[in-house]
């Protein structure tokens, strides 16, 4: 009869579903965290970015009414500004 070795035969078990046991486990790298907080970041900056973005036909068409909505500049100006900063967030 030959002993059984621990182990030998049986697959390896699949990686934990736990956040916080794979947060620390050896092989991951060591600035996934702030990666994570990042891409939060951006999802907040592209959520306003839509937002704002949603109000711009309308300030459009008081203008074609002969209105300039006072703020509609610089609705436009926080688009763009958005806008590159998630260009260059996404990118990196």
């Amino acid at each position: 009869m030959v002993p059984q070795t621990p182990g030998r035969g049986f697959p390896t078990p699949p990686p934990s579903l736990d956040q916080a046991k794979q947060s620390q486990s050896p092989g991951q790298h060591p600035s996934t965290g702030a990666r994570h907080s990042d891409l939060e970041q951006a999802q907040r900056e592209a959520d306003e970015l839509a937002r704002v973005a949603q109000t711009v036909p309308a300030d459009v068409t008081k203008v074609r009414e002969g209105m300039l909505p006072k703020d509609a500049i610089e609705k436009l100006k926080q688009i763009e500004k958005l806008s590159k900063r998630l260009r260059t967030e996404l990118t990196q």
